[in-house]
């Protein structure tokens, strides 16, 4: 089987777990014996790019004539079975798909975000959700208030590349979501149910858990979107030492606020931002795993890593989330009926858990409110270790390399012997 990945990298200097997603999938792929062709495109390109090259840019969004070209090309060359996009932005453009089917090959994506509705992707503004472009021919509100790179001229380039690009979006033959609130994104554009499959992503299989840490991490942007300030206002609402150690990592404009508080309470540090072992280590120090969004993330990985290392996650009950920990669908964590799991995360006795706690599978979900977070707190402090096999078996069940891979492969397959669009 071979395969074409295309896929526009964002800039090295803002770390992107769709790149190190990418990455990932391409290493999986060809180690499961799937020949690879990496189509691939960097923003980091754009600074270097001759003057001819950078007077087009503008239109790139909605056509890149050079990557059109390029990737005929390839095309033509290797005869893929299956060409597999990612993030077409800003140097390839959805008019691939169309290049892709004018060579009689199919199309996959993989919906990293929301940007077939909405300029900057992701469904906030201000401070708060907003789903103002959705339903609308034109993006007016996304110029208005500058959604794309805070620039009114491109935010309208965007907003047009959408507009142009609705016909493109809904002849992909069959797009990947990355969980169950995508898949009801993707429904809700008009994308018909045969040509959704929910397929996460995966992280690296750590091993065996370690023995259970105490207290809570927070791995993110530090972003008002990711909801840092939040967990602290929830944080602040405990007495100092009452609920262990939170240690946060990650970086961003937020910052500031994660260092005043860890400078004014002993119970919250600040682990700046981490590599790959450092991830691990702070994992495991700790026994539950927050996430604590604002908008509607997709798919934060951090909380694939938790599962994995067999940590509970409690987590905003907003997009990706609630499928991620189990929440989204009735369930019966393996071993543990309805009353051992509810007296397990009220901390033993048969107390009920508290209202407004939603229990999943491998973890809980809440409001996005300062009081609704302060409340699960000490149910997720309490039930963690309850939950701590169920977290790992989610994590082989559903989000182990091998399994992954292999229902990408099997996505594969399904679409290389449909007729396509040439």
């Amino acid at each position: 089987m071979r395969i074409v990945v295309a896929h526009n990298r964002y800039r090295e200097a803002q770390p992107s777990g769709e790149n190190t997603i990418v990455d990932s999938e391409i290493a999986q792929l060809t180690a499961a014996g799937v020949e690879v062709l990496p189509f691939i495109r960097s923003s980091d390109e754009i600074p270097s790019m001759s003057k001819a090259a950078k007077v087009l840019l503008p239109i790139s969004p909605i056509w890149a004539p050079r990557a059109q070209h390029d990737l005929s090309r390839l095309l033509t060359e290797h005869r893929p079975d299956v060409l597999h996009l990612h993030n077409p932005y800003p140097l390839i453009s959805p008019w691939v798909v169309r290049t892709a089917h004018r060579h009689g090959v199919p199309v996959v994506q993989t919906v990293h975000n929301y940007r077939q509705v909405c300029s900057s992707g992701i469904y906030f503004r201000d401070g708060v959700i907003c789903q103002d472009c959705k339903g609308r021919a034109l993006g007016v509100p996304a110029i208005k208030h500058r959604c794309y790179r805070d620039s009114a001229v491109q935010s309208a380039l965007m907003a047009t590349t959408l507009a142009v690009h609705r016909g493109t979006w809904r002849s992909v033959d069959r797009y990947i979501a990355l969980t169950s609130a995508i898949a009801d994104h993707l429904r809700e554009y008009g994308i018909p149910d045969e040509r959704i499959v929910v397929k996460p992503n995966s992280v690296p299989d750590p091993g065996r858990p370690a023995p259970l840490g105490d207290g809570f991490l927070y791995m993110a942007r530090l972003s008002p979107e990711k909801g840092v300030d939040l967990l602290l206002d929830a944080w602040h609402r405990h007495p100092v030492g009452s609920l262990g150690t939170l240690r946060v990592a990650g970086d961003g404009e937020l910052r500031h606020l994660v260092e005043a508080a860890a400078a004014e309470r002993p119970d919250v540090v600040y682990l700046g931002q981490l590599d790959r072992a450092g991830v691990q280590a702070a994992v495991e120090a700790s026994a539950v795993v927050i996430a604590a969004a604002m908008w509607h993330d997709v798919l934060p990985t951090v909380i694939i890593e938790a599962l994995a290392s067999g940590r509970p996650v409690l987590g905003t009950a907003l997009g990706g989330i609630p499928y991620l920990v189990g929440a989204d669908a009735p369930h019966e964590p393996a071993g543990t009926g309805p009353a051992e799991i509810a007296s397990a995360v009220a901390g033993g006795g048969g107390s009920p858990m508290p209202a407004g706690i939603g229990l999943g599978e491998a973890g809980w979900v809440v409001a996005p409110e300062p009081a609704a977070l302060a409340a699960a707190l000490p149910v997720a402090r309490a039930g963690a270790s309850g939950l701590t096999l169920a977290a790992r078996a989610r994590y082989e069940r559903t989000f182990h390399p091998d399994v992954v891979t292999k229902q990408l492969i099997d996505i594969y397959a399904s679409l290389s012997q449909t007729p396509t669009h040439a």
